[in-house]
């Protein structure tokens, strides 16, 4: 029995880094076409050129990310003609903080943190691109994030427009949106889209035969041979098609690994996957929560607190609460908050009909399980 027990200095992992949701993989399969299109969308950059727009759009999960980052790593290893720009506009949502990324890219270092100014930001930055005769293509990643924030016609037209005050500046945009309910043509301005005009790929969601291949490939990379059986990938594929999620798998494979080494076993078991399936399956609302400000977890909390003993809750009675709670917010504020809580699928507003229409709040996961996640925050 011995024999099959890991020492203290043993690991079942090969690479841990394989199992990061940043990581890049070598082999990247089933979005050859997408890659292909996005691939298409910059040749004009290559040729001196400003690059076509392109909208990166599909559910979280399905390779859109990836798919960008890849093609800048080969743009950053094969030209110096194109700066590639990559914004997690989850933790980047204001104009600031992105030109202020796209300066550090640019320049090596980063923003002075008082005093400087949005136009000595945007100055330095057309300026740069004018003088070394490059082009800039910036990746708005989960660009939806700026339309919650109120600032996406704001980023694109000062991104977009930059020409007009700045002859020679040449600038492209992919933007990234995983929310399908958002239409991102139609909440943009008619100064935006006259010179946005992008081409809108589709990233379908993985089958599960597309899953377990992909998961299969960082089993191979990340673990020692025989620490997950073919029956065991079976029922992480089966558990990560349920959670609807490519990355609900990954993080599963890292944690159902965890959980058998820290048992001292050489390969993973069914009562490892299950447990780490317990977590992994929160990868979203951790995710979300984690994006949100604090005045917005704030408020989040109080009504997972609330909805413990209420389902349904109305929206007036919810901001009653706010106003003898120490939260200092109007209604127009906390209305704005909510419909963003509802746009990022961590709560359902609806209506319920009656004596006139009443807006009801009801949360989408475990009101404990919020709680817990705020508070880790």
């Amino acid at each position: 029995m011995k024999k099959n027990l890991l020492m203290w200095d043993e690991s079942l992992f090969q690479d841990m880094e394989v199992f990061e949701f940043d990581f890049l993989p070598g082999q990247f399969d089933f979005r050859e076409t997408q890659e292909q299109e996005l691939a298409f969308q910059i040749q004009p950059a290559l040729r001196g050129g400003r690059p076509l727009n392109t909208i990166c759009r599909g559910l979280p999960g399905t390779g859109k990310t990836t798919s960008v980052r890849k093609l800048f790593s080969e743009i950053e290893e094969h030209t110096k003609k194109i700066v590639p720009v990559h914004i997690n506009c989850q933790i980047d949502n204001t104009k600031f903080a992105i030109f202020s990324q796209i300066f550090r890219r640019i320049s090596g270092h980063k923003t002075p943190a008082s005093g400087t100014s949005f136009k000595q930001v945007f100055d330095a930055v057309c300026n740069y691109l004018i003088t070394e005769n490059v082009v800039l293509l910036v990746c708005l990643d989960d660009a939806n994030y700026l339309m919650y924030e109120n600032e996406i016609n704001k980023v694109l037209y000062t991104l977009l427009r930059a020409h007009e005050s700045y002859p020679g500046a040449k600038i492209g945009v992919i933007t990234v949106i995983s929310d399908m309910s958002v239409d991102l043509m139609k909440t943009v301005d008619a100064r935006v889209a006259s010179v946005f005009q992008p081409t809108d790929i589709y990233f379908p969601p993985y089958d599960e035969d597309e899953i377990k291949e992909i998961l299969r490939q960082r089993i191979k990379q990340g673990f020692y041979p025989g620490v997950i059986s073919e029956g065991m990938l079976t029922l992480i594929t089966e558990q990560t098609m349920k959670g609807g999620d490519l990355r609900v798998g990954i993080d599963l494979l890292k944690r159902a690994g965890l959980n058998a080494e820290k048992d001292a076993r050489r390969s993973v078991e069914r009562d490892d996957v299950c447990r780490a399936y317990e977590v992994s399956k929160y990868l979203h609302l951790t995710a979300t929560i984690r994006a949100l400000q604090s005045e917005e977890r704030a408020l989040l909390r109080l009504i997972a607190v609330r909805s413990r003993d209420e389902k349904d809750m109305a929206a007036g009675k919810v901001h009653e609460a706010v106003k003898e709670s120490s939260m200092k917010l109007g209604y127009t504020r906390f209305y704005e908050m909510v419909k963003k809580f509802d746009s990022m699928r961590l709560i359902n507003l609806h209506y319920r009909e009656g004596r006139g229409r009443t807006r009801l709040i009801t949360i989408r996961y475990d009101p404990d399980r919020v709680i817990e996640a705020i508070d880790s925050c």
